[in-house]
């Protein structure tokens, strides 16, 4: 049986997610199944596709989908206000076009969080669905709704807007949920740190002034951020956390150049490959056995 503590961990950054995606291919192809998942933002989108065990859904999204059909952009933008097709993402991709398999993923054993910023109390919400495919994807999307690049999300009567708002890593939720053992995969390189951006800070207050605590919230989030990296950091070196971040620069969370996404992707899954089997260690699986799916987290 999976290891009531080990959770898994999955932080946003737009398109930076496709590195995510190429670690969990690996994971799912060596059958990994840790019982506890939260994801934010695109963390979100790779956290759904680990659970209904599709190992290439994110990658053929994020990469593949690309070329057929362009979901961000300038144009996308002046046609919708929003950086990304929300409705081509959570949509049309899960219900036609990529199809989703939501009996999976309503019949796995696994827990699922996906975090969203709660627009009026500016507080993270960590919530979950295994029933519905509506409030499923709505949830999805909420949580990947940037502020000023996409419009809020209705969810069970709240305004809902990007979980990393509020809560970018959840891995305080996490450890209060009693997961002692925890496996994040980060989209930054260790030692970043998020800077204030003054214009930005402007433009939130006017675009949310009706919102004055997702306001409050959105402006704190580079020292909240910041000190969630230390804090991780600092339970990184006691080996009491298993972080896995990129290697190689970062793309941008908007980037649309498949050769660099796929090139990031591909990072994702050899560095997984390389280091499996120090995680095997931190989980105290055996890797040869794992490898072979005869062998789960105890």
């Amino acid at each position: 049986m999976p290891s009531a503590n080990a959770g898994l961990i999955l932080e946003g950054g737009g398109n930076r997610g496709v590195f995510t995606a190429g670690v969990l291919q690996y994971f799912m192809e060596r059958q990994l199944n840790l019982p506890y998942v939260i994801g934010v933002s695109a963390g979100a989108c790779n956290a759904v596709n680990y659970v209904s065990n599709q190992p290439f859904r994110s990658r053929e999204c994020m990469i593949d989908a690309q070329q057929k059909y362009p979901y961000t952009g300038l144009k996308q933008f002046l046609k919708q206000r929003t950086v990304f097709n929300m409705d081509l993402l959570f949509d049309d991709f899960p219900n036609k076009l990529v199809p989703f398999d939501y009996q999976t993923f309503f019949q796995s054993d696994k827990t699922c969080y996906f975090v969203a910023t709660n627009c009026l109390t500016g507080q993270a919400e960590y919530l979950e669905e295994r029933k519905s495919k509506q409030r499923l994807m709505a949830i999805c999307r909420a949580s990947s709704s940037l502020p000023l690049m996409a419009h809020m999300v209705d969810v069970d009567g709240t305004p809902m807007l990007d979980g990393g708002m509020a809560d970018s890593i959840p891995i305080c939720r996490a450890l209060r949920d009693g997961y002692k053992k925890n496996v994040l995969i980060l989209t930054r390189p260790k030692g970043y740190r998020k800077k204030t951006n003054s214009r930005y800070n402007r433009l939130v207050r006017i675009a949310y002034r009706n919102y004055p605590k997702l306001v409050r919230t959105t402006l704190r989030r580079p020292l909240v951020y910041n000190r969630t990296l230390e804090f991780i950091e600092h339970h990184e070196e006691k080996g009491h956390l298993f972080v896995i971040r990129p290697q190689i620069p970062v793309v941008r969370s908007t980037e649309t150049q498949t050769d660099l996404l796929q090139k990031f992707y591909d990072h994702g899954y050899e560095y997984a490959r390389q280091i499996y089997p120090d995680l095997c260690k931190y989980l105290n699986i055996s890797e040869d056995l794992h490898e072979s799916g005869k062998n789960k987290p105890h």
